[in-house]
């Protein structure tokens, strides 16, 4: 049988694999594409190429996923493992391999599209009432006497305020109005904490709204509009501190400051203790300086006025009071020098090899600087490009033609010897060879 005859008796078709695997591809593009699939993250990797690879499954099934580096490049989050996703894309079969693999175009959280459209049409909205406006919000107190905190008991948001504010300020009270901050009754339950801070006798200064961070259905509820009307009332600021930096929430845009995480919102109100009490001491010295010059006035007033008064021993009192006067000032001066010479030797010390070494180098900068342009200068320098120095016998440069008659010797001096030359009526010509240097 030959071979026309193989190839044309019945019987099931050979295929060639990458016939295969190419035809395969084709059926699932023609009944498929474009796609969309929701599913777990499994197993993400972000090559060096900035290509992104990872698995896409469920409780009944998995896909490889392959994001390639344009489409990436348009996420607006990080993928992690175990996220909800929606992505779509292309089903494919990579050729190499004979694998089933979702060439991925586009990638969102699962939900996100829907939630993330009513917090665009509600940010809008309430723009557009002025509740956003920055003409209203209000700068932070420099010294609160009191911090009220809204969160949860059991976030861990709480423990990172209270740690910040402990370590910071730990002489300002806080005031903590516990609320849910995820769930159904959050928003109702926020706005209440919120009521209870306003209602405080005496009020607090300045009211931390925190939560740590998670996806937009966990932070939804400081999303609720009957909270940012609430936080717009507040009488005092109101620091929204509300998951991480990437997100934003309408809490975030109602608050009088929008802190990126709850350790800096807490950190935004509470100035470090150290720097007060530093502020303090400065006062202190300013104060005893202004009440030492005071008294010093006043003590000289007092000896004229004892002076003007005539009795015999005012003469003797005045010079008492001056001699006391000058033995204190004497004693502050003396007081201040030395603690000035006991400073001076260590400030010295401290100072003397940073001076040393920087002198030195400006030295050695300068000397190579004045090297540098002797080297310039070198006459050799314009020996070594083609040129030639002449001399006349009594060794005089010779600079003009002027200067020399028929007959005269002169010396040609060049980068690698000199020649003895003498001038002829038709020009100059060498008389003896060149003497190397």
């Amino acid at each position: 049988m030959s071979l026309r005859d193989m190839n044309s008796a019945p019987g099931p078709r050979v295929w060639a694999v990458g016939a295969l695997c190419h035809a395969v591809a084709d059926a699932l593009d023609a009944r498929f594409n474009p796609v969309t699939v929701r599913g777990e993250i499994s197993g993400f990797s972000r090559a060096s190429s900035g290509h992104c690879y990872f698995a896409l499954k469920d409780e009944s099934g998995q896909l490889r996923c392959a994001m390639f580096r344009r489409a990436a490049g348009l996420l607006d989050f990080s993928p992690r493992d175990g996220d909800q996703v929606e992505v779509r894309g292309r089903l494919a079969v990579y050729e190499p391999r004979g694998d089933l693999q979702l060439v991925v175009e586009s990638l969102r959280r699962a939900g996100q599209g829907a939630l993330f459209e009513q917090f665009m049409q509600r940010k809008a909205r309430l723009e557009a009432e002025g509740l956003f406006d920055p003409a209203r919000k209000r700068a932070l107190p420099a010294m609160p006497r009191s911090v009220g905190v809204v969160t949860s008991l059991g976030a861990a948001a709480l423990h990172d305020v209270v740690t910040a504010l402990r370590r910071r300020v730990p002489h300002i009270p806080v005031v903590l109005a516990p609320a849910a901050v995820q769930g159904a009754n959050a928003p109702g339950e926020l706005v209440r904490a919120l009521h209870s801070l306003y209602a405080l006798e005496p009020a607090v200064d300045v009211i931390l709204l925190v939560r740590g961070g998670g996806s937009i259905e966990d932070l939804w509820a400081f999303n609720d509009e009957a909270l940012a009307r609430t936080i717009v009332q507040s009488p005092v600021p109101v620091v929204s501190g509300v998951g991480h930096e990437t997100d934003f929430t309408i809490a975030d845009f109602c608050a009088d400051l929008r802190a990126p995480t709850p350790t800096a919102a807490a950190e935004l109100v509470s100035a470090p203790r150290d720097l007060w009490l530093g502020a303090l001491d400065l006062l202190e010295e300013r104060l005893d300086d202004s009440l030492g010059g005071r008294l010093d006035v006043l003590g000289q007033r007092l000896d004229q006025a004892a002076g003007r008064l005539g009795r015999p021993s005012n003469l003797v009192a005045r010079q008492q009071l001056r001699l006391a006067h000058h033995a204190q000032r004497l004693q502050y001066a003396m007081r201040s020098r030395r603690e000035r010479l006991a400073h001076a030797p260590r400030a010295l010390a401290a100072d003397f090899p940073q001076k040393l070494e920087r002198a030195m180098t400006q030295r050695h900068d300068r000397l190579e600087r004045m090297a540098l342009r002797l080297r310039l200068l070198d006459p050799a320098l314009v020996l070594q490009r083609g040129y030639a120095w002449l001399t006349d016998a009594e060794g005089r440069a010779v600079v003009s033609a002027k200067q020399l008659a028929p007959g005269d010797a002169v010396v040609a001096r060049l980068a690698d010897g000199e020649v003895d030359m003498t001038v002829s009526p038709g020009g100059v010509t060498g008389t003896r060879p060149t003497r190397p240097r």
